[in-house]
C-alpha cells in the first residue's frame, strides 16, 4: 500500500476593477479573460503514460519514506498535436483534465532555481529525446538494459532532484543508475525560446496612424495572420510596415493595427497561429493548482497568440499586459500610456497615475498559492481581466495532512465524490499530496500594500 498525504493551500483572492480614479470590485462575467502568457501551446493533460516507481526518503509529517508513480505525462494540444512533459512540481497534485499553457520559466518556480538549466539539458539527453535504449544504457552505464518504463522513471527521479531538491531515488536498479548518470552529468543549458510570441502583447494609439508595430518571435517557418473578429464591422485591418495587408508572417515580421481615421474610442485583438514542435524545456502552468510540468517530447503541434490594441482621438489611451514574475512573488501589471492625458487609476486602495506618453509597471506582492482576479478598463470599452493562481514554489510551508492510501498508480478521486479532482500521478498519481483550497479574505487597507513602480518612457514607433 502507498501512503499518501496532502498539503493545505491557503488561498487568497485578490479582486478588483482599475478606473480612472475608481475602485470597483469585479464580477466574474466583467470583462473577457486577458492571457498572461504571450502566446505558445495550450493543452489538456491526460495522465502518466510511461511511467515506474520511485521513492521519497523521509516524506514529512511522519509518514517515513514515500512510493510514488514517477514518468511521463501526455497532453492533448489544443487544435492538434501531442505533448510528453515530466513533472518540476513534486509535490503538488495534478488535476485530472487541467488545461495548461506553455510559461516563460519566469513565470514558474524554475525563476529562482539556479539548476533550472541542468533540467533542460538532462531532458535532451534523455528519454524520450533519446529513444535508443539500449544506446542510451551504454552512456549511463547500465549492464542489464533499460525499459521505457525504467528510462522514464530515471530521467523524472535526476529532474526532481533539481527541481524541488528532493532526496528521492527510482525503485528499479537499472531506472536508478540512470537517474544517477543524468544527475551527476548535467551541465547548465539556457531556456529555450518560444514556440510563437508577439511582442509587445498590446499596443495603443490615436487612430491616424497604424499601431505598432507588434513582432512575431516563433520557431515555425510561418504562421498565419488573423484580423479582429469584427473586421468587416469595425474596419480595422492588420497591415505589415509597407501598410498592405498581411495574412502570413515569419519570425520577426513587424504587424500594425490600421484603425480607420474616423473611428470612435475602441480595442481590437489580432491572433496568430502556426504549426511546429515546441522546444523541449518548456515550462507548462495550469491555473487550476495543477503541478507545474516541462517538455520533454512534443509533435507537430498547433501554437498560437494574441496581442491587443486600444486607440481613442484624446485623452488617456493604456496599453494593458499582465505576467506573473515569480522572481519576485508578484504579478506585474504594465501599463503604456500614448494618450495626450494622464492615465489614472486605483489599484488596490493606492493610487496611480501614469503621464501621457510614458509606461510604468505595477508590481502587486501575493503570496504563494495565492488567487487573484482583476479588471483593468480603459477608454472606448476596454476590458482586461487578469485572473490565476500564483505557484511559484514547489513546496508550501502549510501543514501535511494524510489524505488517503491507496495501491493502484493509476488517477484516483478523493472522497469518492469530487468527479473532477485527482490526486496527481507524477508527484502524485495515486501518491502525491491534493491540495485542498481554503479561501481567506484579505484585507487591504490604504498603504498597507506594497506596490513598487518601475518607470520607463515610452519609445515612439512608426
Amino acid at each position: 500500500m502507498f501512503s499518501v498525504y496532502g498539503r493545505v493551500a491557503a488561498t487568497t483572492l485578490v479582486s478588483g476593477l482599475l478606473t480612472a480614479g475608481a475602485f470597483i470590485a469585479a464580477g466574474p462575467a466583467a470583462a473577457d479573460e486577458a492571457a498572461q502568457t504571450r502566446g505558445g501551446a495550450s493543452a489538456v493533460i491526460g495522465g502518466l503514460k510511461t511511467y515506474g516507481t520511485a521513492v521519497i526518503h523521509d516524506s514529512g509529517g511522519g509518514q517515513g519514506d514515500l512510493q510514488v508513480s514517477a514518468g511521463l505525462f501526455e497532453m492533448s494540444v489544443d487544435g492538434g498535436g501531442t505533448l510528453q512533459t515530466y513533472c518540476v512540481d513534486l509535490h503538488t497534485a495534478t488535476q485530472r483534465d487541467a488545461r495548461y499553457h506553455e510559461t516563460p520559466w519566469s513565470g514558474t518556480s524554475l525563476a529562482a532555481n539556479k539548476d533550472a538549466g541542468k533540467i533542460r539539458w538532462i531532458l535532451q539527453h534523455s528519454y524520450p529525446q533519446v529513444n535508443d535504449l539500449a544506446a542510451l544504457a551504454d552512456q549511463a552505464g547500465i549492464n542489464g538494459g533499460l525499459t521505457e518504463q525504467d528510462a522514464a522513471a530515471g530521467t523524472q527521479v535526476a529532474i526532481w532532484r533539481y527541481s524541488d531538491g528532493a532526496d528521492v531515488y527510482a525503485l528499479d536498479p537499472q531506472a536508478e543508475q540512470l537517474a544517477e548518470y543524468l544527475h551527476k552529468s548535467a551541465r547548465s543549458l539556457p531556456e529555450p525560446k518560444a514556440s510563437l510570441t508577439l511582442d509587445p502583447p498590446a499596443v495603443s494609439g490615436r487612430p491616424d496612424k497604424p499601431l505598432g508595430p507588434v513582432t512575431v518571435h516563433t520557431d515555425a517557418g510561418s504562421v498565419t495572420v488573423s484580423p479582429p473578429a469584427d473586421a468587416a464591422v469595425s474596419g480595422v485591418r492588420i497591415v505589415g510596415p509597407d501598410g498592405k495587408p498581411v495574412t502570413t508572417a515569419q519570425d520577426g515580421s513587424r504587424l500594425f493595427f490600421d484603425v480607420p481615421e474616423d473611428a470612435a474610442a475602441g480595442s481590437a485583438e489580432l491572433t496568430v497561429q502556426a504549426s511546429t514542435t515546441v522546444p523541449v524545456g518548456r515550462a507548462f502552468t495550469s491555473e487550476e493548482r495543477s503541478q507545474t510540468q516541462i517538455l520533454a517530447g512534443s509533435s507537430e503541434s498547433t501554437v498560437s497568440a494574441t496581442a491587443g490594441a486600444t486607440w481613442a482621438e484624446q485623452g488617456a489611451i493604456p496599453a494593458l499586459s499582465a505576467a506573473r514574475n515569480c522572481a519576485k512573488g508578484s504579478v506585474d501589471i504594465t501599463a503604456a500610456n500614448t494618450g495626450d492625458q494622464p492615465f489614472a487609476f486605483t489599484l488596490m486602495g493606492v493610487e496611480h497615475s501614469i503621464p501621457a506618453g510614458a509606461s510604468r509597471t505595477v508590481t502587486l506582492p501575493l503570496l504563494e498559492d495565492q488567487a487573484y482576479d482583476f479588471t483593468i478598463t480603459g477608454p472606448g470599452g476596454l476590458q482586461k481581466r487578469f485572473s490565476g493562481v500564483l505557484d511559484c514554489k514547489t513546496q508550501s510551508n502549510a501543514p501535511e495532512v494524510t489524505t488517503q492510501t491507496v495501491s493502484e498508480p493509476s488517477p484516483a478521486t478523493v472522497g469518492g465524490t469530487a468527479p473532477d479532482t485527482n490526486l496527481a500521478e507524477t508527484g502524485g498519481s495515486t501518491t502525491t499530496p491534493l491540495i485542498t483550497g481554503t479561501a481567506i479574505g484579505l484585507v487591504v487597507i490604504g498603504g498597507a500594500v506594497l506596490v513598487l513602480l518601475r518607470r520607463k518612457e515610452t519609445h515612439s514607433q512608426d
